[in-house]
């Protein structure tokens, strides 16, 4: 069984950064698949569980009301690992294409007063909400990626290196 394409990223080595996951050909329309990586894997805390659901529901209300990027929005959603999310837009563009979009993104959580469609009609865990942290997620990435945006290194996967045996084989070590 091949190792699907997020899983060849060196994450030992990735920063966080919006990083380009994967290209697609859907309908015949370009999709793409972003790495928004808020944490370091495996050496920093993850994300609150609480505060990426109020970061979930803040985030895709502002990209699907942002008047230029709307139509182009499929899906925003967390990483299972709780270290970031991952964009889904029609058409291809390089992460630094995005990156107006998604300082904006997260600089607005700042601006929230309340979660939207934080209500149990609206929501599957309504109650599992934390705004003051997600601001305060919101407001590191941020100034992160403000204090960064020249380093090449928050728009570049590192590649995980494979080792290929005498016969061709790749070796996988996990």
């Amino acid at each position: 069984m091949d190792l699907i394409q997020s899983f060849s990223v060196d994450h030992t080595r990735i920063v966080p950064g919006i990083f380009l996951s994967r290209e697609d050909n859907v309908g015949g329309g370009a999709v793409t698949t972003y790495d928004v990586r808020l944490k370091r894997p495996n050496r920093e805390p993850v994300i609150d569980a609480a505060a990426m659901h109020s970061l979930e529901h803040i985030i895709a209300t502002f990209l699907r009301n942002d008047p230029e990027w709307k139509d182009e929005v499929i899906y925003w959603g967390p990483m299972g690992c709780m270290t970031g999310f991952y964009l889904i837009l029609k058409g291809k563009r390089a992460p630094r294409e995005i990156y107006g979009l998604l300082l904006n993104a997260f600089k607005s959580v700042g601006e929230a007063e309340t979660v939207p469609g934080a209500a149990p009609v609206n929501c599957g865990h309504y109650l599992m909400h934390n705004l003051g942290m997600a601001k305060w997620y919101a407001a590191e990435f941020a100034d992160y990626l403000e204090a960064n945006a020249d380093n090449p290194a928050i728009f570049e996967y590192p590649r995980a290196e494979r080792l290929v045996t005498d016969d061709g084989q790749k070796f996988f070590d996990s």
